[in-house]
């Protein structure tokens, strides 16, 4: 999977970023973390940063990568203050009830509790490991599409998935340790 890297020599102008990047920004913002309800906001952040900062490209690396750490930066911004604001954001296009069976309320909360653990475990990662981890695991793309990407050795990808992968791992076992817990406290109930 290749993003297209538009010609240099010509004037760049963040329509034409846009108009060349939009789905590469808008999966990269997902990938590191930006909830659903907030990637607007956050696809028009990194805009933002890429019109005052353009004349400061100076093409060195490619221009994929130069927008994907500025997606990084905006979505670690974007969870941190999303954690000091403690609100969730919610996509009303996001239709949770079509995957599931009708009428099967328990059949929802596993779903939604599924999301919660995913989404809990998935925050204890960094924005460079939980991208990386997102792309290989959740989306199937080979850790050499990956470096072309993110514009770094292959090698870095190999070794950040494997840190990512431990990091999920712990998460998810302190994740159930925690619900366990809670279950004993409340008596088995829960």
């Amino acid at each position: 999977m290749t993003v297209p890297e538009p010609d240099l020599d010509a004037a760049l102008d963040v329509a034409a970023i846009y108009a060349q990047n939009a789905k590469f920004l808008w999966k990269s913002l997902s990938r590191a973390g930006v909830p659903d309800g907030d990637l607007p906001d956050a696809l028009q952040e990194v805009l933002l940063v890429v019109h005052r900062r353009l004349a400061s490209f100076d093409g060195s690396s490619r221009l994929t990568t130069w927008l994907f750490g500025i997606c990084l930066r905006v979505a670690a911004t974007t969870r941190r203050r999303n954690r000091r604001r403690r609100e969730e954001t919610v996509d009303p296009r996001l239709n949770v009830h079509a995957l599931i069976e009708p009428n099967n309320p328990e059949a929802l909360a596993l779903a939604r509790d599924a999301k919660r653990r995913l989404d809990q475990a998935l925050d204890q990662l960094g924005p460079e490991k939980r991208a990386v981890l997102v792309m290989f695991e959740l989306e199937g793309l080979s850790c050499a599409e990956i470096a072309e990407l993110v514009g770094v050795p292959k090698g870095t990808i190999f070794s950040r998935l494997s840190s990512a992968r431990q990091t999920f791992l712990l998460a998810l076992q302190r994740l159930d340790s925690r619900d366990l817990r809670a279950t004993k406290a409340s008596g088995g109930t829960r």
